[in-house]
């Protein structure tokens, strides 16, 4: 991973950055602490749960994909560390029940829930189907089961889970390390039950905050931009060609610091990735407007991003065919990403 620079138009005033060898500079803490993440067979959750085991924690994941999960503990185990697998769908209440007894019944206990497992959004919020009668049809909501009713079924679990066999801890440490987004600061318009399930994180945690400090449990949220994830669509990455996305290993550093950090202010706080720059730390008290000036610039760019990509999308299905239509899809967000400025004032007139 290399060192982030921080390019002059979006340096934050008063926020100083977390750079990446910051991130992990606690995480001998770490040592024999048992962290239950979900959604660990791939991605950034694959990547923070190797980063926590490096540091000698004990790894329960919980995922849909077994195999990909199996294959994280797998490397996890070759490297001389301690993990297990369980199928898992977050979404049932039993299923994260079961994750959370065999944490205990397996390692003793349980000190840093992650509730990672996310989707995009498979259905459209935007188009409303009408049955043969012209009734219109109940929609489904998959994303906002998996990346808001999941995480708060973990998080409800964690605040019991997290205090079994707490006494026989002689050296605490107690966190919930929520999954936001970019979405849980701006407007996505193409993606709005993602936006509305990463807002609603962001608030869980600000929510939650007073009352789990009281009882030693620290809770943060990370949020970064767009990542080269599964989550991410091949269309999107393809419209996003040219575009700096936010390293995986920075966010799962981001994940390492919020949980083992020693200090219980940290607590409350989010962490900002704005695309492929140094992570930010917005303590809980800078929560009101003026904090938007730290993202502006590049959540101004997200926003053009979604809007040149729906542009793009509607060119590509009125002029071309499939072929002809990717090296047009491309060129044109090269050409709305290098003139993205031009773009946002155009769009803000």
């Amino acid at each position: 991973m290399s060192a982030p620079s921080i390019p002059s138009d979006v340096a934050p005033t008063g926020f100083v950055p977390i750079l990446d060898d910051q991130l992990f500079e606690h995480g001998e803490r770490l040592k024999d602490k048992v962290v239950i993440i979900t959604g660990a067979a791939n991605g950034i959750g694959k990547e923070a749960a190797i980063r926590f085991a490096s540091f000698g924690a004990k790894i329960l994941i919980g995922d849909l994909d077994v195999v990909g999960a199996e294959k994280t503990v797998s490397d996890i185990v070759a490297s001389g560390g301690q993990a297990t697998a369980r199928k898992c769908n977050v979404t049932m209440w039993d299923d994260q029940v079961e994750l959370f007894d065999l944490a205990i019944q397996k390692y003793g206990s349980v000190d840093v829930v992650i509730p990672n497992a996310g989707i995009g959004e498979p259905e459209s919020f935007l188009e409303v189907k009408l049955d043969k009668t012209g009734r219109p049809q109940k929609i489904n909501l998959p994303t906002v089961h998996v990346n808001l009713t999941g995480v708060l079924y973990s998080v409800h679990l964690a605040q019991h889970y997290l205090v079994v066999n707490r006494k026989l801890d002689t050296q605490p440490l107690k966190a919930i390390v929520l999954i936001g987004s970019m979405a849980s600061w701006q407007a996505f318009p193409l993606a709005p039950t993602y936006s509305a399930s990463k807002h609603a994180v962001l608030g869980l945690m600000r929510s939650l905050d007073p009352i789990l400090t009281l009882r030693g449990i620290r809770i943060a949220c990370i949020n970064p931009f767009f990542a080269d994830t599964g989550i991410l669509p091949t269309p999107l990455k393809v419209f996003l060609a040219g575009c700096p996305l936010t390293p995986v290993p920075r966010i799962a550093g981001a994940i390492i610091y919020a949980a083992s950090h020693p200090d219980p202010a940290t607590s409350g706080c989010a962490y900002v990735l704005p695309d492929d720059g140094p992570v930010f730390k917005v303590p809980r008290e800078e929560f009101k407007a003026g904090v938007y000036q730290l993202l502006d610039g590049k959540l101004q760019t997200t926003t053009g991003i979604v809007y040149a990509i729906k542009y793009a999308t509607d060119i590509v299905k009125i002029v071309a065919k499939p072929l002809s239509a990717l090296v047009i899809a491309v060129g044109l967000a090269r050409v709305l990403w290098f003139n993205r400025r031009t773009l946002w004032t155009f769009m803000d007139i």
